[in-house]
């Protein structure tokens, strides 16, 4: 039997006994007896006799192993210029002496603190800091806006706010500061105090609240770890495209270190010792769980980068962290990789450094098309990996786990599903859909270790928002289907399914084929309204660097060969016929494109600009285009 088959089906023939042995992995305060509560569907918790402290596991174990000269953590920012790299020693001591900052300041366990930080060390250790008093931590994305920031403060109640005078986007200094003022004005629960980080490339004016991180660590007694139980939440994480009170996903302290801990060497092929360059921001789950934790607690290293994919300065840059740190596994967005393909489409930097390390490269955060799939498996000659999951999972629901077997690659497919993960596909009326045909995607409960036990202060709207559309399921929000050997393929989330004269279709399938075309970097289908076929889809591509356009009746050229590839491939029932060049697309600072509100902008809605853009001037450029259709 193949190693992948009889992992996952001890995780369901035997959940107990296959979540235990994990758990040994970990040192725990008091070990857990108990696999699972199951006592309260839908709330389910994970070890609920356990008591560890997760910064502990991360640092001081390994610390205490001997393994203290490891280099736990490496700060590469291209944006300043700088590199600094800790030892797992020196990590510890700073995380020790920073939460002797937050208790100074009257954080203790269960208490929250609100970090609104750009990427510097300082954020991970303020995470670690909070772990080890058994504090709960939210992490902000830094430069969100004043009163997206005041509402998330408002939920989260924190003691503390956590920040720094500025953060660096591509070339442009943004200073945080007045946004956190703004913010702390705007929010009716107003934090004790702030400690703010000041970086020379803006000082930000102190308050009478404000305290300086500097001189605050210099005085500091570092605190040693607080146990607290399994089911203790570890932090709550706020999801992102959030309109009126957001939605905090609570993470479990136990349960996600499990996880978290099994993951590691068994998906990422990732042990102590190797390096693992996580490409992406710590105010996402993606930069919680293997920026962060997942790295540190199996004694690896993690490169934290401050910098883009392209720009800060060249599309290289990816290749430079991975020559510098010999990164066995790098791990970002399809979108980065679409930015890369666009500078660079010939991958010549990858010549000019030495990157023989990598062994693989994950892709996750949104669908990945065939094309750039493709495009990157030719330029690496590795397997690049495709996997799914979300905020509110924390690690991957399916994924193809190198360190265990590598099974076959699927293009379009994010591969089978992980231990504890009963993914199925359902129709309208709930029955199961057959291979091959699209439904909604979802999971059998209980949900595995890791994944969230509820939203903060709302199990209403967790249970009504996940768990109520299909009884004993969890509703992931995706629409896709199963293939006859198991394999999940994602089509998009299930308001990406466009209902075309009576057919559904969806917008994936569409931006497959748009996306095969040579010249095209990038692309986006939506669907809009359409007073006869209901709906109709129109398309929006972004060329490649180096391409052309000027030259007489080239758009008109490329419109007519997209329409055709579509027709030829997904038929003439998808009516594709409006295709806009356009100079990039809207995204959110994770790189997701925003679909939902350009079809809010071309169905005529007064879509408000997303608190989650990376760059509304892009959506500013855009709207016309949208309008005129």
């Amino acid at each position: 039997m193949p190693a992948y088959e009889e992992i996952f089906r001890s995780s369901v023939s035997d959940r107990e006994g296959f979540w235990l042995d994990a758990a040994s992995a970990l040192d725990w305060h008091v070990p857990p007896t108990t696999a699972l509560d199951g006592s309260a569907p839908p709330f389910y918790r994970w070890f609920p006799d356990g008591e560890l402290n997760v910064a502990h596991n991360a640092l001081d174990r390994h610390v205490d192993a001997g393994h203290g000269d490891r280099t736990a953590l490496v700060y590469d920012s291209p944006v300043t210029g700088s590199t600094r790299s800790y030892t797992y020693t020196e990590l510890r001591d700073e995380v020790a002496r920073f939460a002797g900052v937050l208790r100074d300041q009257g954080v203790s366990r269960g208490d929250r603190v609100v970090i609104y930080m750009p990427m510097v060390p300082e954020a991970a250790i303020a995470m670690l800091a909070c772990a080890r008093l058994g504090a709960i931590h939210s992490v902000v994305f830094g430069g969100f806006a004043a009163k997206e920031l005041a509402v998330r403060i408002d939920d989260a109640g924190p003691k503390v706010v956590v920040s720094a005078s500025c953060g660096i986007e591509g070339k442009r200094v943004i200073e945080y500061k007045p946004l956190l003022d703004k913010a702390i004005e705007l929010a009716d629960r107003k934090p004790d105090s702030t400690v703010i980080l000041q970086r020379e490339q803006a000082t930000a004016a102190m308050g009478p609240i404000d305290v300086d991180w500097a001189g605050a660590v210099a005085t500091a007694t570092p605190a040693d770890p607080v146990p607290v139980k399994s089911t203790d939440p570890l932090y709550v994480l706020y999801t992102s495209g959030t309109t009126g009170k957001p939605k905090g996903v609570v993470r479990d302290c136990g349960g996600y270190a499990v996880a978290l801990a099994w993951s590691m060497p068994n998906i990422y092929d990732v042990g102590p010792g190797e390096t693992i360059f996580t490409a992406s921001d710590v105010g996402w789950v993606v930069g919680h769980s293997y920026i962060v934790y997942a790295p540190l607690l199996v004694g690896a290293t993690t490169v934290l980068y401050e910098g883009k994919p392209v720009g800060t300065p060249d599309a290289g840059q990816f290749w430079r962290v991975v020559a510098e740190n010999r990164v066995k596994s790098l791990f970002t967005a399809p979108t980065a990789f679409r930015a890369i393909k666009k500078e660079d489409p010939d991958g010549e930097f990858t010549k000019v450094h030495d990157i023989s390390s990598l062994r693989y490269l994950f892709l996750a955060g949104e669908r990945l098309d065939p094309e750039t799939h493709r495009w990157a498996s030719d330029l690496l000659g590795i397997p690049v990996i495709d996997h799914w999951w979300q905020t509110e999972t924390g690690w991957p629901i399916a994924a193809n786990p190198a360190g265990i077997e590598l099974l076959e690659i699927k293009p379009g497919s994010p591969t089978r599903p992980m231990p504890g993960w009963d993914v199925q596909v359902l129709d309208e009326t709930g029955a199961p859909a057959e291979p091959g045909v699209d439904g909604a995607i979802v999971a059998k409960l209980p949900l595995p270790p890791g994944a969230f036990p509820t939203l903060w202060n709302d199990d209403e709207r967790y249970v009504s928002s996940y768990m109520a559309a299909f009884d004993g399921f969890y509703l992931t929000g995706d629409g896709g289907h199963l293939d006859d050997d198991g394999y999940v393929f994602v089509m998009g989330r299930t308001d990406d399914v466009i209902n075309v004269a009576g057919h559904r279709l969806s917008t994936g399938g569409m931006e497959e084929v748009l996306a095969s075309h040579a010249d095209v970097a990038e692309c986006a289908v939506i669907g809009v309204a359409d007073s006869m076929k209901g709906q109709v889809p129109r398309g929006f591509v972004v060329l490649k660097s180096g391409v052309d356009s000027s030259v007489d009746g080239y758009e008109d050229t490329l419109r007519g060969e997209l329409v055709a590839m579509v027709r030829e491939q997904i038929g003439a029932v998808a009516s594709l016929k409006d295709v806009a060049v356009v100079p990039a697309l809207p995204k959110t600072r994770s790189g997701k494109i925003l679909r939902k509100t350009m079809r809010g902008i071309a169905d005529g809605a007064e879509e408000p600009v997303p608190s989650t853009i990376d760059d509304a001037s892009v959506l500013d450029t855009l709207r016309p285009v949208l309008r005129k259709g």
